[in-house]
C-alpha cells in the first residue's frame, strides 16, 4: 500500500485507539463553568472521544470531549455541519450545538495531566439503535429519503477540512488493495480484488466529472437511531466524523452497502432504496451508472481496513471484525451481478436515459 493511504490510516488508527480518561469531576465543573447546567453526569460509549450523558430537570445533553489527536479543524467541519443543517433543514434528526455562555459552539479545554481537547455540547437524542430494531422496507426507504434530505442540507456548505484525505473516503477505495495481501483466504481475496478492478476502470475516470459535496460517509446502520414506538420513524442520525468533501453518490453507495441482503433479491433492494432517494434528491445518469461498484467497493473497504485492524489490535478483534462475515457476503452477492445488468436495473428505477 503506497505511503499517502498508510498514513491516513495509522492516523485513523491512533483515534481509533480509544481516548484517555477524563475526570467526571473535571466534565461537570466545565458544564457549570461554560454552560451554567447541573446534573448527573455519566460515561457513555464512544469509539475515539469521551462522550458523557447530562441529564438535567429540563433536558438530556450529549457533552463530546474529543480525542487528543482529532485535529481542531476537523472537530469544527462536523460542528458546522450540524449547524448548516439546523437552519437548512430544522426537521432533520441530528443533534443541536449548544452554545456555551459566551454563545460559542465549542471551546477548547484541558483536562488534568492531559491535552487540550475540543470540547462541544449537543442535544441527547433518544432511540432505538437500528441493529436492535425490526427491519423492514418502509424503514429503508425512510433511511434513504432521510439520507438524501441531509445531502440537501449539506450541498451548500464549504470547509477546508472537507479536503482532508480520509481512509474512508470510497474515491481512493484503491489504496486499501495492499491490504488485501493479509487476507489468508484465497477466494476472497480474489472477490476483493475483482471489485477494486471494477472500481478502477469503471468509477476512477469518471470521478472528477461527479458533483461533489459534504458528505456524511458513514451512514451505517450503526449512525442510525429509530422511533421506539415505530421502528420505520427515523429519530436520529449520528456520527459525523467521516465527513468529507465527496462525489454526491459516495453517500448513498456507503448506506446502500449495508441494505444488502445476502439471501435476498439484491438488485431489488439496491433499485428500491436508490429509487427512493432519487425521488428526493434526483441522481444524474452517471452516477446512477456508478453507484453499482462504488458499493462493492464501500464492501472491500469494510473488510480490509477492519481487518488490517483486528491484526493490529488482536484484543479487540471482535468489535473490529463484526461487520467483516457478511460484508463478505454482500460482496459475494453483488459479484455474482454483471455490471451492466446492475446499471440498466438502477437506471430504470431511477428513470435516467
Amino acid at each position: 500500500m503506497n505511503g499517502p493511504a498508510s498514513a491516513a490510516l495509522v492516523a485513523a488508527d491512533v483515534l481509533s485507539e480509544g481516548s484517555p480518561e477524563v475526570p467526571v469531576t473535571w466534565a461537570m465543573a466545565l458544564l457549570t463553568q461554560h454552560y451554567g447546567l447541573a446534573g448527573r453526569l455519566s460515561p457513555l460509549s464512544g469509539e475515539r472521544d469521551r462522550n458523557f450523558l447530562l441529564e438535567t430537570p429540563a433536558a438530556s445533553y450529549m457533552l463530546k470531549v474529543s480525542h487528543p489527536a482529532e485535529l481542531p479543524l476537523v472537530a469544527d467541519f462536523q460542528t458546522q455541519a450540524l449547524l448548516h443543517i439546523a437552519a437548512a433543514d430544522p426537521a432533520l434528526p441530528v443533534q443541536r450545538i449548544v452554545p456555551t455562555l459566551a454563545g460559542q459552539p465549542s471551546l477548547i479545554a484541558q483536562p488534568p495531566g492531559g491535552e487540550a481537547r475540543v470540547v462541544r455540547l449537543f442535544t441527547y437524542l433518544p432511540g432505538v439503535p437500528l441493529p436492535k430494531a425490526q427491519r423492514s422496507q418502509a424503514q429503508a426507504r425512510e433511511l434513504a429519503r432521510t439520507l438524501a434530505r441531509l445531502d440537501l442540507a449539506l450541498r451548500d456548505l464549504r470547509h477546508p477540512a472537507g479536503e482532508l484525505e480520509l481512509p474512508w473516503d470510497i474515491q481512493r477505495a484503491d489504496r486499501v488493495r495492499g491490504l488485501l495481501d493479509s487476507v489468508p483466504d484465497v477466494a476472497r481475496r480474489a472477490l476483493a480484488n475483482r471489485a477494486l478492478d471494477r472500481f478502477a476502470a469503471n468509477v476512477q475516470p469518471r470521478l472528477a466529472h461527479l458533483r461533489a459535496q459534504p458528505i456524511h460517509n458513514d451512514f451505517n446502520i450503526y449512525n442510525v437511531l429509530v422511533d421506539p414506538q415505530d421502528h420505520a420513524r427515523i429519530a436520529g442520525v449520528l456520527d459525523f466524523g467521516d465527513m468529507v468533501h465527496a462525489p454526491l453518490i459516495d453517500d448513498l453507495a456507503v448506506a446502500a452497502a449495508y441494505q444488502v441482503d445476502p439471501a435476498g433479491d439484491t438488485m431489488a433492494t439496491l433499485a428500491d432504496f436508490a429509487a427512493t432517494y432519487h425521488a428526493v434528491l434526483p441522481l444524474q445518469a452517471d452516477e446512477v451508472d456508478v453507484l453499482f461498484d462504488l458499493v462493492q467497493a464501500r464492501l472491500v473497504m469494510v473488510v480490509a481496513i477492519s481487518g488490517w485492524r483486528a491484526a493490529r489490535h488482536p484484543e479487540n478483534a471482535p468489535y473490529l471484525l463484526r461487520n467483516n462475515a457478511v460484508s463478505w457476503d454482500r460482496l459475494a452477492a453483488c459479484d455474482a451481478i454483471p455490471t451492466e445488468q446492475a446499471r440498466s436495473v438502477l437506471r430504470r428505477a431511477c428513470a435516467v436515459a
